[in-house]
């Protein structure tokens, strides 16, 4: 009988490691597989791991000892029989993959879970291990003796008589840490794999002598700069940019490899960095002759540490191109990036200050657009014309032009294309969905700057003015004091306030109740779609304008 429970209860039990692990290997794939991070990810979400926790104790407590149970017909406690335990295990067990089931993978998620040749190498390795700990089990449950019905066994033969289940229950229970094992294990391969296609994309890069390849990096406005200046550059050359957000060495390389093409005359090649020396790393791959660094921020602090790190690995663009003696171009209206940039001497200063090559003045802004002026280097000036929304969005329009002027394009001939630069999509976009709603879209990724910068173009627009957002994130130890001064901004600018997370959004609640704000007008939902909802339900005489600040990933 004890035979045919183990099978019955290991078949349980591998549906949940099933559901179980494909939730961690979502989780592992939105932290970029990288096991140091995903690592980080586990610790500041462990609570999503004592519940389970919980269960594989009292799931050995049950196997392993003997426990009693109270029964009121006998006035006192019992042992209870080893099946009834093995039945209650087995219980839990289909509890835990309910929980697992109702968290897999699916539609429900902002970036579904992608069943990616590398995801499909590390579910071998991890169903490996799972299979090594299910024969262990196998065998040792040939020594089961008895059915296992008796009241009451000494130590050393419920030890033998359980020991399959228990080692069955450790699969399940280890799930979470065999999911990032199964990555370390795979790494050496994946690095070799990644190695290959990187020294493939080199070599295409190396056959193309003529193809002038430019690095855009930044704590923030990268992708901006990125579609602004392919908007421009596209207007007299064959350009090429990296889609999207594709800005790690893979991303680059998959770029490379499946659209470069012999007639590109130029390729844009955005570079993103989570630690120290990622920028040089992607030098190394792209080779840029021009660098454009357009920001430097409290951006990813939890993995740079500190603010000298972020700016350090930043301006290892700026070195590589020093290296080979291209132009970089830097935005000076940041503080970081001016004070540093006293050691680059030949580099291109693009801002509102006075002292930039590059000069942006009389600068209009309303809820159509804006309107500036360009001076040039040699004295030239030219007045531009954009839909795009707030003055912040002049710096990166002038890093843009700059860079397209340097390559020999007339000042004027940049006006229309200029003007045709449409927002980058979750950038400060503008929807209108009717019904009297219209929503700024700035949902990608938050930071101080870009927060401040959000705020001043909702109060350009003469409407109900509401904030939807959950704060900001990989702050490090400036998260919370940052996310307290973003809710005293916002209750400067907001006629409503809707907070996505009770816990993420505590320091903004705090800095909006510190700013004296009127707390019955914020809201404070679970989800992204409550607090939609309650937008709807506002009753206002003016037309509504949401903005939608950051929307935070599901590993969140």
């Amino acid at each position: 009988m004890s035979i045919l429970i183990w099978f019955i209860y290991a078949a349980v039990a591998l549906a949940a490691i099933i559901f179980m692990g494909l939730r961690e290997f979502h989780m592992l794939q939105l932290n970029g597989y990288k096991t140091p991070e995903h690592s980080w990810w586990m610790k500041k979400n462990h609570k999503r791991y004592i519940f389970p926790c919980i269960l594989f104790l009292v799931q050995f407590v049950l196997l392993f000892t003997n426990p009693f149970i109270y029964m009121p017909e006998k006035r006192g406690f019992i042992p209870l029989a080893n099946n009834v335990s093995i039945f209650i295990t087995s219980f839990l067990t289909l509890f835990n993959i309910i929980i697992a089931v109702k968290n897999k993978p699916g539609k429900k998620f902002k970036k579904p879970f992608k069943y990616t040749a590398r995801v499909k190498r590390m579910l071998t390795t991890f169903f490996i291990l799972i299979a090594i700990i299910f024969v262990g089990a196998f065998f040792s449950a040939d020594r089961i003796k008895n059915d296992g019905s008796i009241m009451y066994m000494d130590d050393k033969t419920r030890f033998v008589n359980n020991l399959p289940f228990v080692l069955v229950g450790c699969a399940v229970y280890l799930t979470p840490l065999l999911v990032p094992l199964s990555n370390l294990i795979n790494k050496p391969i994946e690095t070799a794999i990644n190695n290959w296609y990187i020294n493939d994309a080199k070599k295409k890069l190396v056959s193309m002598p003529d193809l002038h390849k430019v690095g855009i990096t930044g704590s923030y406005g990268k992708t901006s700069m990125k579609f602004y200046l392919s908007e421009l550059l596209s207007s007299e050359y064959e350009t090429l940019k990296t889609p999207e957000s594709f800005n790690t060495p893979m991303g680059v390389t998959i770029t490379v490899r499946r659209d470069l093409r012999p007639t590109h005359e130029y390729f844009i090649c955005e570079m993103g960095a989570r630690r120290v020396h990622e920028i040089k790393e992607l030098c190394d791959i792209a080779e840029p002759h021009d660098g454009i660094i357009t920001s430097v921020g409290p951006q990813h602090l939890e993995t740079f540490n500190s603010i000298e790190n972020v700016i350090n690995t930043k301006f290892e663009l700026a070195d590589c191109v020093k290296a080979k003696g291209g132009r970089i171009y830097l935005n000076n209206d940041n503080e970081y990036i001016r004070k540093k940039a006293v050691e680059y001497p030949d580099a291109i200063l693009y801002g509102v200050s006075e002292e930039s090559h590059y000069r942006g003045s009389d600068i209009s802004v309303s809820d159509r657009g804006t309107e500036f002026t360009v001076t040039a280097p040699d004295g030239k000036s030219c007045r531009y014309t954009t839909k795009l929304l707030g003055e912040h969005n002049v710096q990166n329009l002038l890093g843009a032009i700059a860079y397209a002027n340097g390559t020999g394009i007339a000042l004027e001939k940049l006006v229309l294309p200029v003007k045709r630069i449409a927002a980058v999509p979750h950038r400060l976009q503008l929807l209108d969905k009717g019904g009297g709603v219209t929503y700024i879209d700035d949902a990608y990724n938050s930071n101080p700057s870009g927060c401040r910068a959000a705020l001043n173009v909702l109060g350009l627009f003469d409407a109900c003015r509401i904030l939807v957002t959950p704060g900001m994130v990989e702050l490090g130890a400036k998260q919370e004091e940052l996310n307290f001064e973003f809710g005293q901004e916002a209750a400067k600018a907001c006629d409503y306030i809707v907070l996505v997370g009770k816990n993420q959004t505590v320091p903004i609640y705090n800095g909006i109740k510190d700013a004296g704000y009127n707390m019955d007008n914020v809201y404070v939902a679970d989800t992204l779609g409550e607090a939609l909802a309650k937008v709807q339900a506002y009753q206002t005489s003016k037309k509504k304008i949401v903005l939608l600040e950051n929307d935070l990933p599901d590993n969140y």
